[in-house]
């Protein structure tokens, strides 16, 4: 099999104090699944990969000079922003697409996805996490990017980005406020989705951990062009080196989970 990467680390300045993450950012597999029995149109829809993320990662870890990790695999191989014991963590259908390449599937070829997909994608995330925290010798400030589809089954979502978080409410509440200081923006508030899901990226590496952050959605439509990335990092810029000037999201403070005990 040729050599494939399952993540790259943008490293900037670890000095910054901020760490950037793009878990659903390619829509890339590696040679020997093909395209795991599907046609090749779906990996250009978002069960394949979140739209716009990867060009507004790269925009976002350039113009603050800060790190940023994106997965170098495509969510229907493999999501890595599910726990390792989460039964959706391979999908056999997605949003109507049965994936051939994943049903039936041997436990040998799960550990197989974890080993070589999974768990080095997180991996580089902690440790590119670790590296700030020693740069800076305090708790860096996180912050992961997805996007969703303008509509689901038919009925149009309304917000045209979104924060997902579970209890720790640090970096959320200074997220929103500066993003709903637009008139002209629908902010949404733990909606479409709801960011408490036990062993997620963010569960796992910063839940657990008492580091501040926040999952920040973007819809589709807005970033499916070069001209919408742009016109969302110039917004996103200032409100993210803003947000990593308060020294209040640069404390460890571990804060209990809507999804149940730690173990």
């Amino acid at each position: 099999m040729n050599h494939f990467n399952a993540f790259e680390i943008l490293p900037r300045d670890h000095d910054s104090g901020m760490v950037i993450l793009g878990d659903h950012a390619m829509n890339r597999l590696p040679e020997r699944y093909g395209s795991l029995g599907l046609p090749e149109a779906a990996f250009s829809r978002h069960i394949a990969y979140d739209i716009g993320i990867e060009g507004l990662v790269r925009k976002l870890s350039a113009k603050l000079g800060v790190p940023a990790v994106l997965s170098g695999f495509s969510r229907l191989l493999i999501d890595p922003n599910r726990g390792e014991d989460d039964p959706t963590l391979i999908m056999k259908i997605s949003d109507g697409a049965i994936i051939p390449g994943n049903h039936p599937i041997t436990s040998e070829e799960w550990n197989y996805r974890v080993e070589t997909f999974h768990r080095p994608y997180h991996d580089a995330v902690s440790k590119t996490i670790d590296k700030v925290a020693n740069a800076t010798s305090r708790a860096p400030l996180v912050l992961s990017l997805h996007s969703y589809t303008n509509a689901w089954k038919g009925i149009p979502r309304p917000w045209h980005a979104a924060v997902l978080w579970d209890t720790d409410h640090r970096a959320v509440a200074p997220l929103l406020d500066m993003l709903r200081r637009d008139p002209d923006l629908v902010v949404g508030d733990n909606e479409p989705y709801d960011g408490a899901l036990k062993g997620d990226t963010m569960y796992r590496h910063c839940m657990l951990t008492g580091i501040p952050h926040a999952l920040l959605e973007v819809r589709q439509d807005l970033i499916g062009s070069e001209a919408g990335i742009s016109e969302w990092a110039e917004r996103l810029a200032p409100i993210f080196e803003a947000m990593n000037a308060d020294p209040a999201l640069h404390a460890y403070n571990v804060h209990v989970s809507r999804t149940g005990p730690y173990e």
